[in-house]
């Protein structure tokens, strides 16, 4: 079973749930989740639920109680900025470090590094056939849930006219259901990716034009903190298994460069540097 996960909480989540609705065959059914009808549809012969949260997703930290046989969690979800870009962007949810926003301290949700590519080469692709003029990218691991089951999110940003464009509502609903389609095939190696901004437009041509699938990325301002502990979490907590870590070299600080390939070749996991 797939799980999708909206929340009455997030506006742009529930465009995008409505957007769902409206193009696939979704039924209500008999079961609720917090007060919620769930709806259920099959594809690919495997079962699709539909659950909408009555708290915030970065807050869904007890959602595997509720459905623990769930092989795949998609949160559809707002994303905010303060440039207010549009953009239509995918990552996995994790703590790098401390919990400031949901799920555990120092600890990462595992990543399905296929299918967040597969969501963001569907949004490439909605783009252009909807005619969007909005960005479309990996973001860095960060917030919460820190989840035991293969989890992302599919998320329209980055402000309240974003969250209300309908077009954009589809774009995700259809980045969200190709992925689903796809879950379980893992035709490109996956990748840990460090360095970098928050968006890393690197590591997003490279899974849009290249073969390579982006599990964890870990951002510029989060290497100071990382640990031999959490990069060895972050290439154990991916789907596939990281088999190569991606270095945005111009995106790390010198000082931090030695030490953190150190580590790496500790962990003993090959690495590449991208300029």
């Amino acid at each position: 079973m797939i799980l999708i996960v909206a929340s009455s909480k997030d506006i742009a989540s529930l465009n995008i749930k409505k957007r769902i609705l409206d193009h696939y065959d979704f039924s209500k059914t008999s079961e609720s989740f917090q007060g919620k009808s769930i709806q259920v549809a099959r594809v690919n012969d495997r079962t699709i639920k539909l659950v909408t949260l009555r708290i915030e997703s970065t807050y869904a930290q007890n959602i595997t109680d509720f459905f623990p046989k769930a092989a795949l969690i998609l949160f559809i979800s707002r994303h905010s900025s303060a440039s207010g870009t549009p953009t239509l962007s995918t990552h996995t949810p994790g703590n790098l470090g401390e919990a400031e926003l949901g799920g555990i301290s120092r600890k990462v949700s595992i990543s399905p590094a296929n299918t967040m590519r597969d969501v963001l080469k569907t949004m490439k692709y909605q783009k252009q056939e909807l005619q969007l003029d909005y960005d479309v990218s990996y973001e860095c691991t960060h917030h919460g849930p820190s989840l035991n089951t293969p989890t992302l999110f599919a998320e329209l940003g980055s402000s309240t006219k974003q969250w209300n464009d309908k077009k954009a509502a589809e774009a995700v609903a259809h980045a969200a259901m190709e992925a689903i389609s796809k879950f379980g095939t893992f035709p490109v190696k996956a990748a840990l990716g460090v360095g970098g901004p928050h968006y890393n437009r690197k590591f997003t041509k490279m899974a849009l034009d290249d073969e390579f699938a982006f599990g964890h990325i870990i951002p510029k301002y989060a290497i100071p903190a990382i640990s031999e502990v959490i990069l060895e979490e972050c290439i154990e907590r991916t789907l596939e298994g990281a088999e190569l870590a991606v270095l945005d070299w111009k995106g790390i600080k010198s000082e931090y460069k030695p030490e953190l390939v150190e580590m790496l070749e500790h962990i003993g996991i090959p690495y590449m540097k991208v300029k």
